[in-house]
C-alpha cells in the first residue's frame, strides 16, 4: 500500500479543517484523509450528512453552519474545508449566502463545478432520482444548474481533479477526459487558486495518496505542488 508523505505540523495557533464527503458517501470515505489532517497538526471535523435527502442549499446550511458552530466553540482562529464532490457546492452556495471573517482555504476532490453531463442524461430516470436525491439532480450543466448559478469564489480554493475512470459507460456519456462522474473541464472554477490533476478515479480521489499530499500542501500555502507533475 502506498504510504502517505506527512508535512511537518501546522503552525501552533489553532486551525480547524472540516471535511465534507460526497453525494451517496458517508464520513468514512474521508477517513484516511481525516487521520493526515490530524498528523499534520489540524482540528478535523468529518462531517456526515444526508446527502440524498435534501436541496444543495438546505444541505448546506445544515451541515456546514453546525460545523462552523462547533469550530468556533473550540477557539479555532482559522476555518479550512476539504470536500468531496458534492461537498464542494454544498461549501459555493454557503458562502455565496454567508460570511465567515476566519474562513481560510478550500480544497475541492473532484467537484462538479460546472455540473456533470450525466446529471443531463440521466437525471431523468426513476433509478437515478431514487439514488441521489434532491441534490444529486440540482447537479446538471445548464445554465440554471445549481453550480452554475453560484458565481465566481472570493476566497482561495484549489481544486484537485482525477483522469482516470472505473466506469466505461459513464465515461462515454462525458466529454473528454473525466474520472468517470465529472470532466476534468467542468471542475473548474472561476476565481480559483490553483488546479491540478492527478491520476485518480472519482469515488476513490479522497484516499489518494498524492491527492492528500497535495491537500496539505495547499491548506498550508495556497498553491498546489505542480514540480513532480
Amino acid at each position: 500500500m502506498a504510504t502517505v508523505a506527512i508535512l511537518s505540523p501546522a503552525c501552533s495557533a489553532p486551525e480547524a479543517v472540516i471535511l465534507l464527503h460526497g453525494l451517496c458517501r458517508t464520513s468514512h470515505s474521508l477517513a484516511r484523509m481525516e487521520r493526515a489532517l490530524a498528523a499534520a497538526g489540524y482540528s478535523v471535523q468529518n462531517v456526515s450528512y444526508p446527502s440524498r435527502t435534501a436541496s444543495i442549499q438546505q444541505l448546506a446550511d445544515d451541515a456546514i453552519g453546525k460545523a462552523i458552530t462547533e469550530s468556533q466553540r473550540d477557539g479555532t482562529t482559522k476555518i479550512h474545508f476539504v470536500t468531496h464532490s458534492l461537498g464542494g457546492i454544498m461549501v459555493r452556495s454557503y458562502f455565496a449566502r454567508h460570511s465567515l471573517p476566519s474562513l481560510g482555504r478550500v480544497v475541492m476532490l473532484a467537484p462538479p463545478n460546472q455540473g456533470s453531463e450525466l446529471v443531463d442524461k440521466l437525471g431523468w430516470t426513476f433509478v437515478f432520482k431514487w439514488l441521489n436525491g434532491p441534490a444529486g439532480n440540482e447537479l446538471g450543466t445548464d445554465t440554471n444548474s445549481v453550480p452554475n448559478r453560484l458565481g465566481p469564489v472570493t476566497y482561495p480554493v484549489g481544486v484537485i481533479a482525477g483522469d482516470r475512470s472505473i466506469n466505461w459507460i459513464n465515461s462515454l456519456l462525458i466529454p473528454g477526459r473525466d474520472d468517470g462522474k465529472v470532466s476534468i473541464k467542468r471542475t473548474r472554477l472561476a476565481g480559483m487558486s490553483d488546479h491540478i490533476v492527478i491520476h485518480a478515479t472519482h469515488p476513490f480521489i479522497m484516499k489518494n495518496p498524492e491527492a492528500i499530499r497535495q491537500t496539505i500542501q495547499f491548506l498550508r500555502t495556497g498553491t498546489f505542488d505542480h514540480t513532480t507533475r
